[in-house]
């Protein structure tokens, strides 16, 4: 797989990460439920599911501290956040306690970028400062700055 694939691959992966988390705050399914149902869409095929998979698992069970984490740098309750900005911090909240190959720039930028295409409008500035500010506590100041996406 090239480099350049393998960057779409995984964020491919993230979209549908957005909405699988977003399903399983609004619909409570279980990580079980919510694979099997994104490994019937037709993107799943092309995305890295592996990825995808790993992710969805650690971000679900350990939700509760991600959330912990995401109320304490973002200055406000989870019960303010709209599911979809959820979604984006749980995942790059979980990437950047998880996913140490994945540098902490590429999790920001993805997340806005995320944010851009699904959040709020303007969600993306509180996403990149919330994740900015925390990766530095969480990676420390010498945060990767290359690497694979």
């Amino acid at each position: 797989m090239t480099r350049e694939h393998g960057a779409r691959a995984r964020h491919l992966a993230r979209e549908l990460l957005v909405k699988a988390l977003y399903q399983w705050q609004v619909a409570g399914h279980s990580v079980a439920e919510i694979t099997a149902q994104f490994a019937a869409h037709e993107d799943f095929a092309r995305c890295d599911r592996d990825f995808f998979g790993q992710l969805l698992a650690v971000t679900v069970d350990d939700a509760p501290a991600l959330d912990g984490l995401i109320a304490r740098h973002a200055a406000r309750g989870i019960d303010q956040l709209e599911p979809v900005g959820r979604a984006i911090l749980l995942l790059g909240f979980a990437e950047l306690k998880f996913r140490d190959d994945v540098p902490s720039k590429v999790v920001i930028n993805e997340a806005v970028e995320l944010a851009k295409r699904y959040g709020a409008a303007e969600s993306f500035k509180f996403v990149n400062a919330v994740l900015d500010k925390s990766s530095r506590e969480l990676r420390g100041s010498a945060a990767k700055a290359g690497g694979d996406v």
